[in-house]
């Protein structure tokens, strides 16, 4: 796709959503609600009055809004769910789809390429506060890889050192200026043409930390099914940060839910960590500059502002077959605040809709532009809702009560301590108040507007690395701003 069509993508998901949200604002306006009975007025202590009111939408409204959502849902799911089984069972075009289940199993079959074995890469870029961390899970490991190496990419600290020191093998970058996938893409010419067909990969962040039973559950799901091509790790937040720390806790808590409800189906490859057979990697290498963005011979395109996301897209678009297994847990690093934490999720959205504008509209998309579209649908609900209840706070002097949106309301209460349970009495009670998480999810909102906004006007994204400083509070490191104490400008 061109250049005009990533920048459209803003425009059609706004005029997509927007039109929806008049739609149903139609369907209601259109409509009397009846009242179940007759309303009720009470005094409060003699200073708040309550007007307690029994109004509810027409019930085809409701009935129709309901149908509407479920067939969407359905087809969403029915949509991923095909695109699944073609994956799986596609033989045809082999020379687009050259990582289609069948198509690896035909030309891996009677053959043995050994036991699975992982070596690991850890991009790092002044890493020296956590990589010990990282490098201990690794040691800790019930299946230790078979190497480790450090891919130190103008570091200006310890980093290097002490990876040696830890016994992990060291490869520095030359010339680099394509941040972390330019790091990766260097040491993978270097790796890739040595390694056999059971030597898989993994990549991930020198600020990560694995379960103990990872790398043993994806050696294990390579070793039973010859048609897997990559493995994804679920993740979940660092401890700490206080309040905006536990926000970020709980929406990666529901993310690794949602990926155990889907039985592993994958919607990201995440950088924190992933493991990929080599011929993943070659294809993609291979497939780029030509059926896949990006420079020939490149595994990451280094002008995706995400390229684990990016990278997904490019393995789903030759027909891999992949799975996040929830044995396969790590925990990553939290942003500590709403600057850091508005940067990252600026670039994860303008990311995830520069690579829908490289890709275009094609199966292996259509999930993520249905997610794109209930994204923005969201940020006009919610956005509606909140707006609305301070209106009636500031205008009125007496509050009204609807049995009908209360019951919704609980439930809803109820789904979002359901789905944080897993993260401790802490999520629960964050999860229990519901307000605080809503204005989290405006703060998202936000940011999504703003990455439609910046990628509609062509702006240039900027890209902004974390640098935790042993005993200090982690900086962000952007160019022309030291990274830290002591560090040079980091022009990552």
């Amino acid at each position: 796709m061109g250049r005009w069509f990533q920048r459209l993508v803003g425009l059609l998901i706004v005029a997509a959503v927007t039109g929806a949200a008049l739609l149903l604002w139609w369907g209601v306006a259109a409509s009397q609600p009846p009242p179940l009975w007759r309303p009720a007025q009470v005094s409060i202590g003699g200073v708040w009055n309550v007007f307690y009111d029994a109004h509810a939408p027409q019930w085809r409204v409701v009935a129709m809004a309901a149908a509407a959502a479920i067939l969407l849902g359905a087809g969403v799911a029915l949509l991923d769910r095909a695109i699944a089984t073609r994956s799986r069972r596609a033989s045809a075009h082999v020379r687009a789809r050259p990582l289609a289940p069948r198509t690896i199993m035909a030309a891996t079959r009677g053959v043995f390429a050994g036991s699975v074995t992982v070596t690991v890469l850890i991009p790092a870029h002044n890493e020296e506060a956590s990589l010990p961390a990282t490098l201990a899970s690794l040691d800790a490991q019930a299946h230790r890889p078979h190497r480790v190496i450090v891919v130190a990419d103008n570091c200006t600290d310890r980093t290097a050192e002490i990876a040696r020191d830890a016994g992990a093998e060291v490869f520095a970058t030359r010339g680099n200026t394509d941040k972390k996938g330019g790091a990766l893409n260097q040491a993978l010419r270097t790796l890739l043409p040595g390694l056999g067909d059971n030597d898989a990969v993994m990549a991930m962040d020198a600020d990560t930390k694995l379960g103990s039973e990872f790398l043993a559950e994806a050696v294990r799901r390579f070793t039973d099914d010859r048609a897997l091509v990559a493995v994804g790790g679920l993740f979940y937040g660092e401890e700490g940060h206080g309040l905006i720390g536990q926000f970020q806790r709980n929406e990666y808590i529901r993310y690794s839910r949602e990926i155990r409800r889907r039985r592993g189906r994958v919607f990201v490859l995440t950088g924190t960590a992933s493991v990929f057979r080599p011929v993943a990697l070659r294809a993609v290498a291979d497939a780029r500059g030509t059926q896949l963005p990006g420079r020939h011979g490149d595994v990451y395109d280094t002008a995706a502002l995400t390229e684990d996301n990016e990278l997904t897209i490019a393995l789903k678009s030759l027909g891999a077959l992949m799975v996040s297994p929830p044995e396969c847990a790590a925990e990553t690093e939290l942003m500590p605040t709403w600057r850091m934490l508005w940067a990252q999720r600026l670039r994860w959205q303008r990311g995830a809709l520069e690579n829908l504008g490289a890709y275009g509209v094609t199966p292996q998309t259509a999930r993520y532009w249905f997610q794109q579209l209930g994204i923005g649908y969201s940020v006009i609900a919610l956005g509606t809702y909140l707006a609305l209840i301070a209106l009636m706070a500031l205008s009125m002097d007496t509050w009204i009560w609807f049995p009908f949106w209360l019951g919704l309301g609980f439930w809803f209460t109820l789904e979002r301590l359901v789905t944080a349970w897993g993260g401790g009495w802490r999520a629960r009670l964050l999860a229990a108040c519901l307000f605080p998480e809503l204005f989290f999810d405006m703060f998202l909102n936000v940011v999504y507007l703003k990455g439609i906004a910046d990628i509609t006007a062509g702006r240039k994204a900027a890209w902004k690395h974390l640098v935790r400083d042993a005993g200090a509070e982690a900086v962000p490191s952007v160019p022309g701003r030291p990274a830290g104490p002591g560090a040079d400008e980091a022009a990552r």
